[in-house]
């Protein structure tokens, strides 16, 4: 259970930089940076479920710490 939380928080990086290059790439010009579609792009249910693990990292990682900060 303890690589739970480290795997959570490396998706969440890698969601949080993926749509750093979106918006980079929409502001110089349109250009798609999306590194999830560019690697993933010819298999669209793997690019959905990369997706939606980096949202579930997201909202549990949310979760972990606003239950964490009730129990101080």
């Amino acid at each position: 259970m303890k690589r739970l939380p480290m795997i959570a928080w490396w998706l969440a990086i890698i969601g949080a930089v993926n749509w750093l290059l979106v918006g980079l790439g929409a502001a110089m010009g349109g250009n798609n940076w999306n590194v999830v579609e560019l690697v993933f792009g010819s298999w669209p249910g793997l690019v959905n479920l990369v997706y939606i693990l980096v949202g579930l990292s997201g909202v549990w990682l949310l979760w972990n710490e606003l239950m964490g900060s009730k129990k101080k």
